[in-house]
């Protein structure tokens, strides 16, 4: 079985503060792109196995996928460790750039697994939580908000059809640090209230669409701090006549918004750098054809 893995990218990022929980209270607006990993599943005698063709990308308990299947095993009532699986992925999300990659690969595998192993959906989407909170979006797809940490999620009209131009900064940034260093430029521990009622007001009314000054990355400023690429990227991609222009998630990544191939390929043209990646060029993808192309 042969599932593919979608990236994402978060339109908006505000943070309202710090849960009793240690986890931050969020209001995310995600967006899936065409950018894709795939995992290929297999039945295969022993215990379980996971392979990727990313050196660098952890192929053990640590990873998402692995600990997805776990977790799974466990709800469809079966004991012991995971067995007589194999799971083959094939990475083209890059890692640590706030692209959703490993949350999305846990998700592939949870809709995959759960077709063999019998989960309802129901059971399947309390996993996805417990793996990860952005791993629930990558079941549903599309443009979704997420509130509280990004895993209480509420369907929002398809953002309009958009070429995305993607920049991969030479640098990683971990979740950890990005938060940490909003905490120290923001006293992110205080609840914002006018904030946070925002975000209410805009779960209730889920399913209008968002205009573009609504947009912002509460993470772009402390990440950028530092890193000052990311200001420079995010200039670039203005000036070469983008609508939208931000870092996405946590970064490193910073994506581009163009209403035309021939424009969004010419910005990451005049974007090139020697010796640093070349800018992707993707799309935007819609719930419908998520749904169509994430079961494949």
């Amino acid at each position: 079985m042969r599932v593919r893995a979608f990236a994402k990218i978060n339109l908006s990022l505000r943070v309202l503060g710090l849960r009793a929980d240690g986890y931050h209270e969020l209001q995310n607006v995600f967006q899936s792109i065409a950018l894709h990993d795939t995992l290929t599943i297999r039945a295969a005698r022993g215990p379980f196995r996971l392979t990727c063709d990313d050196p660098d990308c952890p192929s053990d308990d640590t990873n998402l996928i692995w600990r997805a299947a776990e977790r799974l095993w466990a709800v469809s009532g079966r004991r012991g460790s995971v067995r007589d699986i194999s799971v083959d992925l094939v990475k083209r999300i890059p890692r640590q750039a706030g692209l959703g990659g490993g949350s999305s690969d846990a998700a592939a595998a949870l809709r995959a697994l759960g077709r063999l192993w019998h989960v309802d959906e129901a059971r399947l989407r309390a996993t996805a939580a417990e793996v990860g909170a952005d791993v629930p979006f990558f079941l549903e797809g599309g443009t979704a908000l997420g509130l509280e940490r990004g895993d209480r999620l509420f369907p929002l009209i398809d953002y309009p059809a958009a070429w995305v131009v993607l920049v991969l900064p030479s640098f990683g940034v971990s979740t950890k640090e990005a938060f940490g260093w909003f905490d120290q430029m923001a006293g992110g521990r205080a609840f914002q209230a006018s904030r946070r009622r925002s975000a209410e007001r805009l779960a209730l009314r889920s399913g209008e669409s968002l205009a573009l000054p609504d947009l912002q990355n509460d993470l772009e400023a402390p990440v950028a701090a530092h890193h000052p690429q990311i200001v420079r990227l995010v200039r670039a991609l203005r000036k070469a006549g983008a609508s939208h222009a931000a870092m996405t998630g946590s970064g490193s990544a910073v994506f581009g918004l163009f209403s035309s191939r021939v424009a969004a390929a010419g910005a990451a043209g005049a974007l090139c750098r020697p010796a640093s990646p070349r800018p992707l060029v993707t799309r935007t993808i819609n719930r419908k054809r998520y749904r169509a192309l994430a079961r494949m």
